[in-house]
């Protein structure tokens, strides 16, 4: 008896602090405080449960105040865990802090981090990403990589099952049977990558959410330079992006488009944040192949892609049958959706809050 009364203490505080953990939203890996060294790692943990389950951003700055933000809005963080607005009241990363998370995150092994410190982040399983903030080392002119990094933003992936519900009928065309090329714009953290992780899950299974006929499922490949979309950990994705996707992970977007093109005869080539030459390149190769391509791009509108020279040729060609426009304001997401001659053609005034 006193065995199985411990015992059963013991399963209900592992089970409320894996509740605790998960806090109530969908994070595909649950695992992501483990990214934190023991203090910091503690603090969060004594966050109010609601606000422990919205995070989209956790951000360390040596020395300054521990920041968390939900919902486009920001809270500092007191040691006993508690939000607040007052930054005197937080608590402040040691360099210890510092140093203990860049040897957590990098493996013990900061050297092959090479090319994510050139980048400016790094990209962790779950498809979470670390931003990298520090004194730059330059080699001819350009950034060789970063040094006496003191400045973290750690950006939680999530998954929302049904963020496309109410874009998808206009990205699917009944008649031709097939997905229309379509191009998602919107600042940073406005639900891009959300909205691309969902598209790519409902066009492959077939079972799309949306008030449409439903199609069989498509052949879908992601190119996933940054491993955010699917968030794959050796080269098998962690969010559910569909049972008929394959994914290139951490290959540069142009190459990987083609590598695609070439292996596994996509029916849908889903790209994150495109804007380089040898993207438009990549996508108009992909679209004379007769291969439908959903992509994103940072901006606000269609006419500031007009002042980037890949950009430009890709719209003045028109190569894109449909533009989705994504505004995010206090939580939630609006959108506007236009067809190649840039008419609206749906406008959603608020939608269910998005994390990018």
């Amino acid at each position: 008896m006193w065995y199985k009364k411990h015992l059963l203490v013991y399963k209900r505080k592992a089970h409320g602090l894996k509740r605790r953990q998960l806090g109530g939203g969908r994070i595909t890996n649950p695992n992501w405080l483990e990214l934190f060294p023991d203090r910091i790692k503690s603090i969060l943990l004594r966050l109010p449960r609601e606000l422990l389950g919205k995070l989209e951003e956790v951000r360390i700055r040596e020395g300054r105040p521990l920041e968390v933000n939900e919902s486009g809005g920001h809270r500092f963080v007191t040691e006993e865990g508690q939000p607040t607005l007052d930054g005197d009241k937080a608590y402040r990363p040691s360099r210890d802090d510092s140093r203990r998370f860049l040897d957590l995150i990098s493996n013990h092994s900061l050297y092959t981090l090479e090319e994510e410190l050139r980048k400016g982040f790094i990209t962790v399983p779950g498809g979470h990403r670390i931003g990298l903030a520090g004194r730059t080392v330059l080699s001819g002119g350009k950034v060789e990589h970063i040094r006496d990094i003191s400045g973290f933003n750690i950006r939680i992936a999530r998954e929302v099952r049904g963020a496309a519900n109410a874009i998808l009928p206009f990205l699917y065309d009944e008649r031709e049977r097939r997905m229309k090329h379509a191009l998602i714009l919107s600042p940073p953290q406005h639900g891009k990558t959300t909205l691309l992780r969902d598209l790519a899950r409902q066009i492959s299974s077939g079972g799309m959410e949306a008030p449409i006929a439903k199609p069989a499922g498509m052949k879908v490949c992601i190119i996933d330079e940054r491993s955010e979309i699917a968030g794959s950990v050796h080269g098998v994705p962690s969010f559910d992006v569909g049972p008929r996707t394959d994914v290139m992970d951490a290959c540069p977007k142009a190459e990987g488009m083609m590598m695609m093109i070439r292996s596994m005869s996509p029916d849908v080539l889903i790209v994150d944040e495109i804007g380089r030459e040898e993207d438009a390149e990549a996508v108009t190769e992909a679209l004379h192949a007769g291969i439908s391509v959903i992509a994103s791009a940072h901006g606000s509108a269609p006419e500031e892609l007009q002042n980037r020279p890949a950009m430009k040729r890709l719209m003045d060609n028109r190569m894109f049958e449909v533009y989705v426009l994504l505004h995010r304001m206090r939580g939630k997401t609006a959108f506007r959706i236009m067809d190649r001659q840039m008419r609206l053609l749906q406008l959603q005034a608020k939608g269910e809050a998005n994390h990018a």
